[in-house]
C-alpha cells in the first residue's frame, strides 16, 4: 500500500480539533475540560508525520535500495512548511498586537526539530543488519522505549521548575514514535517479516479503538490532567496527560494503517481528500483570526473556522502550491534522474 486514503480524514479532524481546543482557550467554553483537551489534535499530527516522514525509510531498508536522500527531502518539508509559516507570522505582526507567539511556539519548537532530526534517526534504526523478524522486533521495542520519553520530560520540567522547555522536542518525540513504530509494522507486517497477530484483528474493529480513544480523553477532561487553560500543571498532571495522549493517537492512528472499506468511506472520501490539503493552513491561520476577533464561543468558532479555511485555501491555491511545484522543477533541473524505488515516494 502507497497511500492511506483513511489519513486525510484524520488530517482534518486533527485540524479541527486543533481550533476547537484553540478557541476554547480564547472564551468561556461550555464542556471546557473537553474542549481543552482536544488540543489532542497536536498529538495526531506529529504521529501522522512520524508515519509519513518515516516509512521512506522502513521501505528502503526492507528492499535493500538507497534511503531517501537527505537534501531534498528537507527542501520538500521547507517548501511546504515555511510559506505558511512566513505568511502567517507577517500577518500576525501587520495585525495581532500580540504577534503570533503561541504560533510559533507550536509551529517551531515543535515539529521542525523532528524534521531535521529524522534522516539521522531513520538512518539509524534501518541499518546496520538485514530486516529479519528479530531485527524488526528489537526496532519496534526502540520505538516503544521513545514513547515513554514524552511523559518523563514533562514531569521532569515540571517537577524542576522550567515548563517552558515542555515545548521542546523531547516532550513530543513519544508522539512521533508512535507514528515510526506503526510505519515499521505496517511494512513488516504487508512484507511477512512479521506474523499475524492480534494487531491485526484490532484493525478490524476501528470503533473500538477509537472509543478507547474516546474514553481516554474523557478521563484527561478530569482535574487529574491538569488546568484548562495555560497554567503550569504539577508533575504527575504533565506525565499523566502526556501518556494518555500517547495512547490516545496510537488508538485513532492504528485503524487506518488496513483501514476497513467503510473506514476509508468515512475518512478517505472526496470531502476529506479535498480538504486535508488545506489542514495546515487551517491550524496556521486560525492564530490570526483569532488575534482580531472577540465574542462567546460558538461566534468565535463559526468565524475562526470559516475565515481560516478561506485563508488556507487561497494560501494553499496561490502560494503553497505554486511554491511546491516550482520547487520540484527546480530539482528535476539540477538532480540528476535517479531509480525509483519504494523508498523515494513522498510522504503526502
Amino acid at each position: 500500500m502507497t497511500r492511506f486514503p483513511a489519513v486525510d480524514g484524520l488530517r482534518v479532524i486533527a485540524a479541527l480539533a486543533v481550533v476547537v481546543s484553540q478557541v476554547g482557550l480564547h472564551t468561556q467554553a461550555p464542556f471546557a475540560g473537553v474542549v481543552s483537551r482536544l488540543d489532542v489534535g497536536w498529538a495526531i499530527f506529529c504521529a501522522l508525520s512520524g508515519f509519513l516522514l518515516y516509512r521512506p525509510h522502513v521501505l528502503a531498508w526492507f528492499s535493500g535500495t538507497l534511503p531517501p536522500l537527505t537534501l531534498p527531502y528537507l527542501r520538500g518539508r521547507a517548501l511546504r512548511i515555511l510559506p505558511v509559516l512566513l505568511v502567517a507570522v507577517v500577518l500576525s505582526i501587520v495585525l495581532v498586537p500580540d504577534p503570533a507567539s503561541t504560533y510559533l511556539r507550536w509551529a517551531v519548537l515543535t515539529p521542525l526539530p523532528f524534521y531535521l532530526l529524522l534522516p539521522g534517526l531513520g538512518r539509524l534504526l534501518t541499518g546496520y543488519e538485514r530486516p529479519t523478524r528479530r531485527s524488526v522486533r528489537w526496532r519496534l521495542l526502540v520505538l516503544v522505549g521513545l514513547t515513554a520519553l514524552g511523559p518523563v520530560w514533562m514531569a521532569a520540567v515540571m517537577a524542576t521548575g522550567h515548563p517552558e522547555a515542555g515545548l521542546w522536542l523531547p516532550g513530543y518525540l513519544g508522539w512521533f514514535a508512535v507514528g515510526m513504530g506503526m510505519a515499521l509494522w505496517q511494512v513488516a507486517r504487508a512484507t511477512g517479516r512479521l506474523g499475524a497477530s492480534t494487531l491485526d484483528t484490532l484493525t478490524r474493529v476501528p470503533a473500538t479503538l477509537w472509543g478507547i480513544a474516546a474514553a481516554l480523553l474523557l478521563i484527561t477532561a478530569t482535574p487529574l490532567a491538569g488546568p484548562y487553560d495555560h497554567s503550569v500543571p504539577t508533575p504527575a498532571q504533565a506525565l499523566l496527560k502526556n501518556l494518555i495522549y500517547t495512547v490516545v493517537v496510537a488508538c485513532v492512528l492504528f485503524p487506518v494503517l488496513t483501514p476497513t472499506a467503510r473506514t476509508v468511506r468515512v475518512l478517505g472520501g472526496r470531502p476529506a481528500r479535498l480538504a486535508a490539503p488545506l489542514s495546515y493552513g487551517v491550524v496556521a491561520y486560525q492564530f490570526v483570526v483569532l488575534g482580531l476577533i472577540d465574542g462567546p464561543f460558538a461566534v468565535q468558532l463559526l468565524v475562526t473556522l470559516l475565515a481560516s479555511v478561506v485563508l488556507a485555501a487561497l494560501s494553499y491555491r496561490l502560494v503553497e502550491r505554486p511554491v511546491v511545484r516550482f520547487g520540484k522543477k527546480t530539482a528535476t533541473a539540477k538532480t540528476p534522474s535517479r531509480a525509483t524505488s519504494p523508498s523515494s515516494s513522498p510522504a503526502r
